[in-house]
């Protein structure tokens, strides 16, 4: 445009003052483009977009001033702004244009061919009209584009969580079905190794005459028993998604029956307390037994069984906080990012599938709560499990 207002409209202009603020702009916009990673986030697109609006200002200033017909470009750089930086950056890019537009009409370069349509000389009403004209056009963008954008930002990542929730929704779905499925095809396994094991053990006794034999085959029936309890369990859990019904649990014998769950050796590893007053609370017993289990075999692989974990409770503005801390590795960034992704896990294979801390989070949103995982490589892991508590109203009878 300046080019084709030199050399074909035959306006004079300082050609060789205006290559330096064509320079910088065109030299940070090919920046910007050949390294669009490094530029994506917004502190660094307003910087820009502030460099932008320097440039046009040096151009417009040695260009004719406010006399240009060019200084609505001004708007281009707030409604840029409005759209894609928030709503800060968006005022001080307006209120930057504002005052490159009033830094225009006592520093400029007079082109007399802009300046035809006033006569007079020194104050010009009508390029003050226009500069208020400006100045309440960049207010309008400024206020409602910028409300406008942020509200449709803010939209677009309700939807994204909403995706997410959903895609979470259907994972669990999913582990359910197979876990109910596997329960059901395991059943009849296990009924034959029962019956084996019945007959070894009346064997032993017997004709045998070894009670070592008897007891082991007792012990088999015994894990049996115990692994035809567990099936029941996921097949209930299977066929009825909504949960058990929330019910009075005394914190103390709810951490209690947690650490009873491991064997003896991680078992005195277990460190349980109470903080604070509340004793009881109420909700569903077995699903918190379950999740609380699961984060204190996390936190028992990642300190490999030698060092503590801790176990805590407490009460706080109408919910519980249930926090797991082990003195382990700790998690890097791109773990703890993932970590409650469904198959995502860093144990050896063998070790687990990585769905212990998928279905905790998933148990905690089910009742509105939160699952946070505070951690720092070389420093251990702290799980937080916040879950809202029900009021007067809401508790069971």
């Amino acid at each position: 445009m300046i080019l084709t207002a030199h050399f074909v409209f035959g306006v004079q202009l300082p050609i060789s003052w205006l290559i330096l603020p064509l320079a910088v702009a065109a030299l940070s916009n090919l920046l910007m483009h050949r390294f669009m990673g490094a530029f994506s986030d917004r502190h660094t697109l307003g910087i820009l977009l502030t460099l932008d609006t320097l440039s046009l200002t040096a151009l417009l200033s040695l260009t004719g001033g406010p006399a240009n017909p060019f200084t609505l470009l001004y708007l281009v750089q707030i409604t840029l702004s409005a759209v894609i930086l928030s709503k800060e950056w968006t005022w001080a890019i307006g209120g930057l244009s504002v005052a490159g537009f009033a830094f225009l009409f006592p520093v400029h370069v007079r082109v007399s061919v802009f300046e035809s349509h006033h006569t007079n000389e020194g104050f010009s009403v009508h390029l003050a009209g226009m500069w208020i004209a400006f100045a309440a056009a960049s207010f309008v963008i400024t206020l409602f584009i910028g409300k406008v954008s942020e509200a449709l930002r803010k939209r677009e990542q309700e939807a994204l969580s909403l995706r997410d929730q959903v895609a979470r929704d259907e994972r669990l779905a999913s582990i359910v079905s197979l876990a109910a499925g596997a329960a059901h095809e395991l059943g009849t396994p296990l009924g034959t190794i029962a019956v084996v094991s019945r007959d070894l053990e009346l064997l032993g006794q017997g004709a045998l005459g070894s009670p070592d034999i008897a007891s082991e085959a007792r012990l088999i029936r015994s894990e049996v028993e115990r692994c035809r309890l567990i099936l029941q369990q996921m097949s209930a859990r299977g066929a009825e998604l909504a949960g058990e019904t929330p019910a009075p649990l005394d914190l103390r014998e709810t951490l209690g029956s947690v650490k009873q769950e491991f064997a003896p050796p991680e078992r005195d590893l277990v460190r349980t307390e109470v903080a604070g007053e509340c004793r009881e609370v109420v909700l569903p017993p077995d699903a918190t037994r379950q999740a609380l289990l699961a984060l204190v075999r996390n936190a028992l692989d990642a300190s490999d069984g030698k060092r503590p974990v801790m176990l805590t409770a407490q009460c706080a503005a109408g919910t519980v906080s249930f926090t797991v801390r082990d003195s382990g590795c700790g998690m890097r960034r791109e773990t703890l990012e993932r970590v409650a992704e469904p198959f995502f896990t860093t144990k050896p294979p063998g070790r687990g599938m990585g769905l212990g801390t998928f279905l905790v989070r998933a148990y905690a949103e089910a009742l509105h709560g939160s699952l946070v995982f505070e951690s720092e490589a070389g420093e251990g892991t702290a799980v937080t499990l916040e879950l809202p508590l029900p009021t007067n109203d809401e508790r069971p009878e």
